[in-house]
């Protein structure tokens, strides 16, 4: 009996705690939780870092009664971890009533919809991640089958660090972001973070060469080659994956395209090892000796959506002027498959918009693509992969 006691405290502890932000008053720098705040919710997370902004928006009446509303909320849960977890998903009106008043700069349709989004993705995981809801895609996304139990240890340490002071959090308006952030760490899902910063490591050398790139003596600015991820544990590509890359290989000989953008993320099987994109990059320099300055890593993608907004994003970063086309290489049934009305509602109903224009297909294995800058938008309804 002593040992349940010792136990119940604890919990109500943190139960309480969460009625109000009663962070503790010394702060520090966590500085892996930082970059998972920035690549996940950068509106959100420059927000922390903005303590009179902060106390404006508290200082607001609306804004300062829908937070009460909140924390009594949590406050009804009591002890009940899973209920105080529920309690702090966001309301359509209490979304609303935060996006219009968050200053800062969006992406391209601005501060309101890219807060909207954020709050979205804080949503997202709570739901997947928390409350147990079963993700978009299953077989390889969310936590997994998991214990009773450790599903229990995830939320109480995720409301313990949802009040633990971290320098730069937006704990002091809320603390749905940490408690969102503790459950990714938790659950040991803080893929979107793998690879970061994407302009270094792998990338550094074809990001000094596209520095100083003359791009209007290529005719594409880059062929993009899609993943098709293993379904067999232990497989590090696919048999479509090692064909990409000889369609790759043989089409990059031709000369007119100065770079290989290959993109895959961890996603086949779940909580493989293996990172589809670096195993292309080393397949394409060991088998076919493609240079290792002339290959763009994009190892994040867990879809053809995301494999073309991806791209897109690190045609961005390399300067490649985007008012030119791109290629993309992949097998013939893919090929159809993107360039089909379907994957235009695909992109529609998953981004929200369209991460390029598909143009023709040139033969049965490539397509036009032309990116769109609306690729930039970060969305972290997909907290693997924002």
């Amino acid at each position: 009996m002593r040992k349940a006691s010792m136990r119940t405290g604890p919990l109500i502890a943190a139960a309480l705690c969460l009625t109000t932000v009663c962070v503790h008053a010394q702060t520090i720098r966590d500085t892996f939780t930082e970059g998972l705040s920035q690549r996940l919710f950068p509106l959100l997370d420059a927000l922390g870092g903005n303590p009179a902004a902060l106390n404006a928006l508290r200082g607001d009446p609306e804004i300062a009664s829908m937070l009460r509303a909140r924390s009594d909320r949590r406050a009804a849960c009591g002890a009940d971890l899973g209920c105080a977890a529920q309690a702090m998903v966001w309301t359509d009106g209490e979304t609303q009533i935060l996006a219009a008043a968050i200053p800062g700069k969006g992406a391209d349709d601005g501060p309101a919809a890219q807060a909207r989004r954020e709050i979205a993705g804080v949503n997202a995981i709570l739901r997947t991640y928390g409350l147990g809801q079963v993700p978009p895609y299953p077989q390889i996304d969310g936590a997994g089958t998991i214990d009773p139990q450790e599903t229990r240890s995830r939320l109480q340490a995720a409301a313990w660090l949802s009040q633990t002071g971290r320098a730069g959090s937006v704990q002091a308006l809320d603390p749905s972001v940490e408690f969102a952030l503790a459950l990714l760490h938790g659950s040991e899902r803080t893929d979107a973070i793998g690879y970061e910063p994407l302009a270094g490591g792998f990338n550094a050398p074809a990001m000094k060469r596209a520095r100083s790139l003359d791009w209007k003596r290529f005719r594409y600015s880059a062929m993009i080659i899609t993943g098709v991820g293993p379904e067999v544990e232990g497989m590090s590509l696919s048999p479509f994956g090692k064909y990409h890359l000889r369609l790759a290989a043989q089409r990059f000989a031709a000369g007119d395209v100065p770079f290989l953008i290959v993109t895959g993320g961890r996603a086949h099987p779940r909580a493989t090892r293996f990172t589809e994109a670096e195993e292309m990059r080393r397949a394409l320099i060991e088998r076919y000796g493609v240079p290792a300055d002339a290959i763009v890593v994009e190892p994040y993608a867990r879809h053809t959506t995301t494999n073309l907004r991806n791209a897109t994003r690190l045609l961005v970063a390399m300067g490649a002027p985007l008012e030119m086309d791109a290629l993309i290489v992949c097998n013939p049934d893919q090929s159809a498959a993107i360039a089909s009305p379907d994957f235009v509602a695909r992109n529609a109903r998953e981004l929200g918009y369209q991460p390029g224009a598909v143009g023709r297909r040139i033969s049965p294995t490539e397509l036009v693509f032309r990116p769109s800058p609306r690729s930039a938008r970060v969305d972290p309804r997909d907290p693997l992969d924002p």
